[in-house]
């Protein structure tokens, strides 16, 4: 054996350079199993190769998972569907398969409080981050506060730039927002930065007819409405309020389990 053979440096510190840590973990074993079985080496490449993009594909979901924001609790697999009005059900597939956010379109959630807007867009962005979208969900309240700071510290074009990583930011409850002017304007001015380039996804209990209490201008509140209809996928979330009809039951229950249990003696 040649000194030059000898100083070679090892397979898994050649691969750890190359940032294949999937190669490393699993090169030796599968390996074996290429000899055992009488693989070609461009079989055992390929097998190699295809786990490397799995496993990658799986630390970035969940990586984009860890930075979203979303809440864990609220997934499809939660939803109760059979509350939902029957459109919105019909229109969920496509909407997680996720080509509106390559056609940079929105999604806008309507209804009452309690109807399940939040749940439906919370499940919704689970399934673009499955599909390896960059997501992130925020309150809208939280979105304008850092907004306005940026702004006040001169820093909001920086502040939209990070925002802009995000393909679909999820505006949670667009209607509770009560903003000054300064905080309608830094709202405004994030809607009209993604414009046809990214999409939003809003929950909102207030129609459009009633944005003015959000925007108070009546020409900035029609600008908004229209940069955020425009190129949007509206779901109308009618029918009673999940969070009454629960609490309903649960008190309904109490009372049962309170005339079952025994009397003191």
């Amino acid at each position: 054996m040649s000194d030059k053979t000898l100083a070679r440096p090892a397979l898994p510190l050649l691969l750890r350079h190359l940032k294949l840590p999937s190669f490393v973990e699993a090169h030796a074993e599968l390996s074996q199993r290429a000899g055992k079985e009488g693989w070609t080496f461009e079989g055992y490449l390929h097998a190699l190769a295809e786990m490397e993009i799995e496993d990658r594909r799986v630390r970035k979901i969940e990586r984009l998972r860890r930075r979203s924001g979303l809440p864990s609790d609220k997934r499809l697999s939660t939803l109760e569907r059979d509350r939902l009005p029957v459109k919105v059900v019909r229109q969920l597939p496509a909407l997680c398969d996720g080509g509106f956010v390559k056609r940079a379109e929105n999604v806008l959630a309507f209804g009452k409080p309690g109807t399940g807007k939040s749940h439906v867009i919370a499940a919704i962005g689970h399934e673009l981050v499955d599909r390896c979208h960059a997501v992130l969900y925020v309150p809208t309240f939280k979105l304008v506060q850092q907004l306005l700071l940026a702004k006040q510290q001169l820093t909001l074009e920086k502040e939209l730039k990070r925002l802009d990583r995000f393909e679909v930011v999820i505006l949670d409850d667009l209607g509770y927002v009560q903003q000054d002017r300064e905080e309608m304007e830094v709202l405004f001015t994030f809607l009209s930065e993604r414009y046809e380039r990214r999409s939003v996804m809003i929950t909102s209990n207030l129609v459009f007819s009633k944005w003015d209490r959000i925007f108070k201008d009546p020409m900035t509140t029609a600008a908004a409405i229209d940069r955020v209809v425009h190129h949007s996928i509206i779901l109308e979330m009618t029918g009673p309020s999940f969070r009454t009809e629960h609490a309903k039951k649960k008190n309904a229950s109490a009372r049962r389990t309170k005339k079952a249990a025994p009397a003191d003696t």
